[in-house]
């Protein structure tokens, strides 16, 4: 304000008294998302303190996307951790996109007086007229801030007793302490000194098929193209899948074309490699090859899916056959050796004779890293919300952080899936910049303790933002343990899968117990689908009875549909693993023979701490029989061939 020529400047408030420190959950430091999926929730916990000995309120802060308003849930004060200082509470999210949340707080006032009133009454002080004079001060400002007029009456009626010369002591100190006038003071805070994070987190929410889902992978070519594989979705369907992954369903390129086994020459109307995508004169990786159908037959199988409550998914793999019409259109995107030749796709000892990878990197990065976005949602605009990224390890981190924020920036329902087996922090990242699931180390992980090991990793230390997709094989993946091990190994790692984590896969092929290697010390497949078009059928596999029962337990059961609800129990034999899941009054037990050999035996100890009855009743999902069970140890025999795994529900008493 001037005045007179003057300038007179409000004094700068005072840096707030409060301080806030540790908030979790939060990665690296805020600088990634923490994911969740729509219905879940945060709980929330900081330290915060101030000098002195006044009281502290905190609430978090929510702001859902697209939202200009903020929602706040409060922070309580807990002593059960050791500093004392400890505020913890809870937000729930109920749509996809970007949230944000912080902590703000303050210093009740209020509080603050009354409790030194009250620890001043109650030591006997009398002549309290000084301190009643200064909450009269603090009331007169909340009737100010008062709303409710039920509530202003409460608090001017408090002001008057308080000032009353003819009041008694006792009833002004009854007046000052009541419970009802602290509530109505508390519906009205005063935050003038109020303290916040520096900057909101972020919290990215997918829909739950990001972190529970059952997913089934095929060729297209080897189910009759489109229309075939739309004829088979009811029967997937009634298996209790809820993702049909699609292997590449692109045009295969011509050029230095692979044939059956990985041969460098391909014979008359060998097929070639999916993953080796584009043809001169059909198109690239926004086409379908024409054996397989058009896009309208593709626009349908995906019809029928959703029909189903189903998602296709597709591959997204960044590779170009020699035919890709980019090599002529953009010969700026490639590799390019010194004399000029092309250089091929290697992953020694792999050689990939028939791909060509992009130059990221290349002059004109930025073209071609909108050539790939275009590719993405044009087929997100084809009804396609479920992307599996071949090989994103291979490929610039920023740019994946780039593509998935844009593309979910528009479409958040889109879960985009890394087939990355490669270095943990490698992974870890790929999660933390935006992939919604991960392929894992799942498949190489067999003996009890390497198992409990993982699982533990993942359920504990990666828990809030690392989603893994237990595949129990792929087109590229055939353990030792399943060439060798036979129906019964199948079996337990199929029951392993579906039951350890809350997402899960098999490549068809599985169900047939196929395990046959092109060689031994190999995980490729005699005869790969990779390289040759099979005849497939669901009809008659020997293990869809278990998968179909797997699967109904999974959607049954909401102890199944989570991570990091595992206790494993010990079971004095390595041959044996035993772990329970729980959620809420949900409580599933399972116990796995590792041993596909010989029988197995062994006592399940379900220890005391899980809020189990002392006795109680389990029945196998897997065949209907009941069992007694009990605290302590539990005598279980599993034996290749008779059966292969328990998986119990207690039965409520």
């Amino acid at each position: 304000m001037k005045n007179g020529g003057t300038t007179r400047r409000a004094k700068p408030a005072a840096p707030p008294r409060i301080v806030i420190l540790a908030p979790e959950p939060v990665l690296d430091g805020g600088r990634y998302a923490l994911k969740r999926t729509i219905g879940e929730s945060v709980d929330v916990r900081a330290t915060i303190f101030a000098d002195g000995h006044d009281v502290l309120r905190a609430v978090v802060k929510v702001r859902a996307p697209q939202s200009r308003k903020w929602r706040e849930t409060p922070l309580v004060h807990v002593d059960r951790h050791v500093d004392g200082d400890t505020f913890e509470g809870a937000f729930a999210v109920d749509g996809l996109g970007r949230w944000e949340w912080t902590i703000e707080a303050w210093i009740d006032r209020f509080a603050s007086w009354r409790e030194e009133l009250r620890r001043k009454v109650q030591g006997g002080q009398h002549d309290l007229a000084g301190e009643l004079s200064e909450g009269v001060v603090l009331l007169e400002a909340a009737a100010q801030r008062a709303k409710a007029a039920t509530d202003r009456r409460l608090i001017q009626h408090t002001i008057g007793t308080l000032t009353d010369p003819d009041a008694p002591e006792e009833a002004k100190h009854d007046a000052a302490l009541g419970p009802e006038l602290a509530a109505a003071i508390d519906r009205y805070p005063d935050r003038n000194e109020a303290a916040e994070l520096d900057k909101p987190f972020a919290l990215d929410v997918d829909r739950e098929l990001a972190r529970f889902g059952s997913w089934y992978e095929l060729f297209p070519r080897s189910w009759g193209g489109f229309k075939g594989t739309a004829e088979a979705i009811p029967q997937i369907a009634a298996l209790g899948f809820d993702v049909l992954y699609l292997t590449p369903i692109h045009p295969i390129g011509e050029t230095n074309r692979k044939g059956a086994n990985n041969a460098l020459t391909a014979r008359p109307g060998d097929p070639g490699s999916p993953w080796a995508i584009g043809l001169k004169g059909v198109g690239g990786h926004e086409a379908v090859h024409p054996e397989l159908g058009t896009l309208a037959d593709f626009e349908a199988l995906v019809h029928t899916a959703t029909a189903h409550e189903m998602d296709i998914a597709i591959d997204f793999a960044i590779q170009c056959s020699a035919d890709h019409p980019w090599l002529t259109e953009h010969p700026e995107w490639f590799h390019r050796r010194p004399d000029g030749s092309l250089k091929y796709a290697e992953n020694p000892p792999k050689k990939y004779q028939d791909i060509y990878n992009v130059n990221f990197q290349c002059e004109d990065w930025k073209s071609l890293w909108n050539a790939l976005l275009d590719i993405v949602l044009v087929w997100v605009q084809r009804g396609v919300k479920v992307f599996r990224v071949d090989n994103p390890h291979t490929k610039p981190i920023a740019f994946w952080e780039w593509l998935i924020r844009e593309v979910h920036t528009k479409h958040p329902d889109v879960i985009f899936l890394a087939e990355a087996f490669t270095r943990r922090a490698v992974m870890r990242t790929l999660a933390k910049v935006g992939f919604n699931q991960s392929y894992t180390y799942f498949t190489w992980q067999q003996s009890r303790w390497e198992l409990e090991q993982y699982v533990g990793e993942l359920a504990y230390v990666s828990q809030d933002y690392f989603r893994p997709n237990f595949f129990v094989n792929t087109p590229d993946i055939l353990t030792e343990q399943l060439q060798h091990g036979g129906r019964a190994a199948f079996e337990s790692r199929l029951v392993l899968a579906a039951t350890l984590s809350p997402t899960y896969g098999i490549y068809s092929g599985y169900e047939w117990v196929e395990q046959t290697a092109v060689k031994p010390g190999s995980e490729e497949y005699l005869d790969s689908e990779k390289y040759e078009a099979k005849e497939r059928t669901l009809r008659g596999a020997p293990l869809l009875g278990l998968v179909r029962l797997l699967n109904e337990a999974r959607r049954a059961h909401p102890a199944l549909q989570r991570l990091s609800n595992i206790t494993f129990l010990d079971t004095q034999n390595d041959g044996l693993i035993a772990y329970i899941k729980q959620h809420e009054d949900d409580t599933i037990l399972a116990v796995v023979c590792l041993d596909a050999q010989w029988a197995q035996t062994g006592l399940v100890q379900v220890p005391d701490h899980l809020g189990l009855p002392q006795t109680f009743q389990v029945q196998d999902l897997l065949d209907g029989s009941r069992y007694e069970w009990h605290v302590g140890g539990n005598y279980v025999a599993l034996a290749p061939g008779d059966r292969q795994a328990h998986l119990f529900r207690v039965v409520a008493s």
